[in-house]
């Protein structure tokens, strides 16, 4: 096991606040914690919760009849993929993203990089926050760096933000910015298949980059390839409030 599975497993072990034990384990921010804390919606081996109080192993807590547990500790995880991983559960799949991570926690992605591409990957246990973020009618931001193979017109740009043709539909319209002469950065709010690669096809231009660098609030940042870390909690935070009005109705990939 690597020092950093160690080290946030060793966690487990310590005392921590109550709200924050709630967050981390998928109840809901720790502002909202502290909201159903001075609610008396939460109790501590049977008593009624204090705020700010701090929570050891074997205690048991609950939010109104419903047992919330330490083993249940929800994981979110900022990846970043490296070209040649494949966003994939398949057992038999060599390069697949669970192999890849193996995480000591059953985690999956949240929305696929394709093979070719790299940058920031969210992983979880939480099957809510993924529908939540995932489902475009919820119209949260991804935001990415690409190179393509020829120099970009404002006409190009112009097209790309407007929408494009592809898959018997147009892209819905994006925020889109030129960086260099052959690169631009590009937000989506939806998530067709390998949607930025057909979308410049359909123009005339062939991606030879691409690189996720933000997911809503969480960005890539200075994390280094095939590496991976876990949200701070000021992240956590953030996308808590970013999907709390969010459906989570299934996603039905494409």
């Amino acid at each position: 096991m690597s020092n950093q599975i160690k080290k946030e497993f060793s966690r487990k072990t310590e005392p921590v606040r109550l709200n924050k034990y709630l967050s981390e384990a998928g109840v809901c921010s720790r502002r909202e914690a502290d909201k159903l804390i001075e609610s008396g919606r939460v109790s501590v081996d049977g008593k009624r919760a204090l705020t700010g109080m701090k929570i050891v192993p074997g205690q048991r807590v609950k939010v109104g009849n419903k047992i919330v547990s330490r083993q249940d500790e929800m994981v979110v995880l900022a990846v970043n993929k490296p070209v040649g991983i494949v966003c994939t559960e398949e057992r038999k799949e060599r390069s697949s993203i669970v192999r890849f991570l193996h995480y000591p926690v059953r985690v999956t992605y949240i929305g696929r990089l394709d093979k070719d591409s790299r940058g920031l990957l969210l992983m979880t246990n939480n099957g809510d926050i993924i529908n939540k973020i995932m489902r475009a009618g919820n119209f949260h931001e991804k935001e990415y760096k690409v190179t393509v193979d020829k120099e970009i017109t404002p006409e190009f740009l112009k097209k790309m933000a407007d929408g494009v043709h592809i898959l018997d539909t147009v892209t819905r319209p994006c925020k889109i910015k030129q960086i260099g002469k052959y690169t631009f950065s590009i937000v989506l709010t939806q998530g067709l298949n390998r949607q930025i690669r057909r979308m410049c096809e359909a123009l005339g231009y062939k991606v030879k980059d691409l690189l996720r660098v933000r997911v809503m609030n969480i960005c890539l940042g200075s994390l280094k390839e095939g590496e991976y870390r876990k949200l701070t909690d000021q992240e956590l935070d953030g996308l808590y409030e970013l999907i709390k009005d969010s459906s989570n109705e299934p996603i039905r990939y494409i």
